[in-house]
C-alpha cells in the first residue's frame, strides 16, 4: 500500500507561481505512474499531468507549457512547479500513484487559490 502527501498548495496573485509536492511512503517500489488531479469549485475531479517510472510526462493541454511534473526517486517525492497562474486554475490538487498491478492510491489534497 502506498501513502502520499502533498503539500505547497496556498494563496498567489494572476501570475504567480508555486510548488506543489506529494511525498510518498509504504510500498514505493511498487508505483508506476505518478499523477496530479484538480478539482475546481463545483467541478469533477481532473487530470492535470503525470510521469512515468521511466520519466516520461503528459499534460493536460490547458496547462501545457506552464506546469511541469517532475520526480525525485531518492526522495519518494513527486512536484508539480506551475507557473503563470490564472484563476481557472483554482482547485484543490491531488496526488495520485498508480501501481504496476494498477491499484491506485490517493493523497488528502492541498488548495490552490489563484486570486488578486
Amino acid at each position: 500500500q502506498v501513502r502520499l502527501v502533498e503539500s505547497g498548495g496556498g494563496l498567489v496573485q494572476p501570475g504567480g507561481s508555486l510548488r506543489l509536492s506529494c511525498a510518498a511512503s509504504g510500498s514505493i517500489s511498487s508505483i508506476s505512474v505518478m499523477s496530479w488531479y484538480r478539482q475546481p469549485p463545483g467541478k469533477e475531479r481532473e487530470f492535470v499531468a503525470a510521469i512515468t517510472d521511466a520519466g516520461s510526462t503528459n499534460y493536460e493541454i490547458s496547462v501545457k507549457g506552464r506546469f511541469t511534473i517532475s520526480r525525485d526517486k531518492a526522495k519518494s517525492t513527486v512536484y508539480l512547479q506551475m507557473n503563470n497562474l490564472k484563476p481557472e486554475d483554482t482547485a484543490v490538487y491531488y496526488c495520485k500513484s498508480l501501481s504496476f498491478s494498477f491499484r491506485d492510491s490517493w493523497g488528502q489534497g492541498t488548495q490552490v487559490t489563484v486570486s488578486s
